[in-house]
């Protein structure tokens, strides 16, 4: 396991932008190192960059959780892409497999804050069932885990398995470097493991290389095996019909779950670890369940301070209440789901990227933070705006994340509960970034409450 060499975090990487005043020198290779002057504190930094973004400006909303409550890591390295542009983006070559492995897990040594993968996995369960007010602290082997991952361009309109789309669906490659990691760092045994999404088709080629070697006995459901169990239907805080969900054994008979999201934009706005979720309910619409569901009227109606399905789902019990990790899959972005990905969406402008490819994970076990982190960049990005016209200058898509971080009193009035008839106080801490040139957060800049932006950076 390589040590992270380069973690950017609060004045660290604001001091390399006033001290060098070019993006560029925030980046060091794997052989170099930052620290912060000495002369130069948090609170004294003021910057020189203005509030920048469509998101209304405001303090902190609820309170982080995880082992380090309300943090966000993100891992850019640009080795980590190899695409030229031709063919389907998705195929296995167009990725380095070591060097997505590495921020796999890199990301999860500093999301744990210890000196080691296997340190940081144990640390992160520990702080997940001390959430949970479990007495047995500790992951044991032989407890299932389920990951839901987000194969929503695979599949969506026939029987066909071979992925070959260009829509954008869970990246084969840091699929895979999740299960080594959780298999040789957390000590997980492959066939308690079962990836998971009951809306979709799983390609074939993604299923063989997530299932050869050490990864043999892991299990693949979705909507072809995928079996509801009628004793878990999902409860809803808030009256509408629609027909009855009903979750799939793979989650109610696991002990945890991980959420492998997409980071992409939506033809309802943004598709981020909420609305992963989605893929997680089974009802008589096989291929498409959330219509079944009638859900997508909250998601069209495009207003503030409304009730948000995607609420409950991060407060159910057997969903967000099992989620030991939240895990964006930035690697290559689309900016819809219904949008094809080309060489020219793909490449992102804002700072850092310039011009190159996201290369990127985010990962936290705060559900609220780590979507209004990636909100920030969706809505950032002009690859993404100019290619998606609800998302562009909307604030109204962030309208879930209020009502997650002020489930406790929620400003559509709407009373949460956690699927088990408790009613929810707090979820995650949701905030926006002070600009987008330096992308800080509350925690970085010294205070004791928000979210706190991590940054392994690979510019090479």
């Amino acid at each position: 396991m390589k040590k992270v060499v380069c973690i950017l975090t609060g004045i660290i990487f604001i001091s390399l932008l006033a001290a060098c005043g070019k993006e560029k020198e925030i980046f060091k290779t794997e052989e170099e190192s930052v620290s912060a002057p000495e002369s130069v504190t948090k609170s004294e930094y003021k910057s020189q960059y203005p509030y920048d973004s469509v998101f209304p400006q405001h303090e902190p909303y609820g309170k982080g959780v995880g082992a380090l409550p309300g943090r966000v890591v993100w891992v850019y390295d640009t080795d980590s892409v190899r695409w030229t542009g031709e063919d389907f983006w998705w195929r296995p070559e167009n990725f380095d497999e070591s060097a997505v492995q590495d921020m796999v897990d890199d990301s999860i040594v500093a999301l744990g804050g210890k000196e080691t993968a296997r340190e940081s996995w144990e640390e992160l369960f520990q702080a997940h069932n001390k959430d949970r007010g479990k007495d047995n602290t500790e992951y044991k082997a032989g407890e299932k885990i389920a990951i839901k991952a987000n194969i929503n361009g695979s599949g969506v309109f026939d029987d066909d398995t071979s992925g070959e789309t260009q829509l954008s669906y869970t990246n084969s490659v840091l699929l895979k470097a999740l299960l080594l990691s959780l298999v040789e760092e957390a000590g997980a045994v492959p066939s308690d493991i079962t990836v998971y999404d009951v809306s979709r088709l799983f390609p074939d080629y993604m299923v063989r290389m997530c299932t050869e070697g050490s990864l043999e006995g892991i299990h693949f459901v979705d909507r072809r095996n995928g079996v509801a169990d009628e004793a878990a239907p999902i409860d809803w805080s808030y009256e509408f019909s629609g027909a009855v969900n009903y979750l799939p054994t793979c989650v109610t008979e696991a002990e945890y779950l991980i959420n492998l999201a997409n980071l992409k934009g939506h033809s309802y706005g943004i598709t981020l670890c909420g609305k992963n979720h989605f893929g997680s309910f089974i009802n008589g619409n096989v291929m498409r369940p959330p219509e079944g569901a009638n859900l997508h009227q909250f998601l069209t109606k495009n207003e503030r301070n409304t009730y948000s399905p995607l609420t409950d789902l991060t407060a159910n019990e057997m969903l967000g209440g099992k989620t030991v990790l939240y895990l964006l899959d930035a690697l290559i972005c689309a900016p819809s789901e219904g949008a094809s990905i080309t060489e020219e969406t793909a490449r992102w402008r804002q700072m850092p990227f310039d011009g190159n490819y996201t290369s990127s994970i985010f990962v936290s076990q705060d559900p609220v933070a780590i979507d209004s982190v990636g909100a920030d960049f969706l809505i950032n990005e002009p690859a993404v705006t100019e290619n998606n016209g609800v998302l562009k200058g909307n604030p109204n898509v962030e309208n879930y994340l209020h009502e997650d971080a002020l489930a406790g009193q929620a400003p559509s009035g709407t009373v949460y509960y956690n699927g088990n008839g408790e009613k929810v106080e707090n979820l995650g801490v949701h905030e926006h970034w002070n600009n987008s040139v330096e992308k800080m957060y509350s925690r970085n800049l010294g205070k004791t409450e928000g979210i706190e932006l991590v940054r392994i950076m690979k510019k090479r």
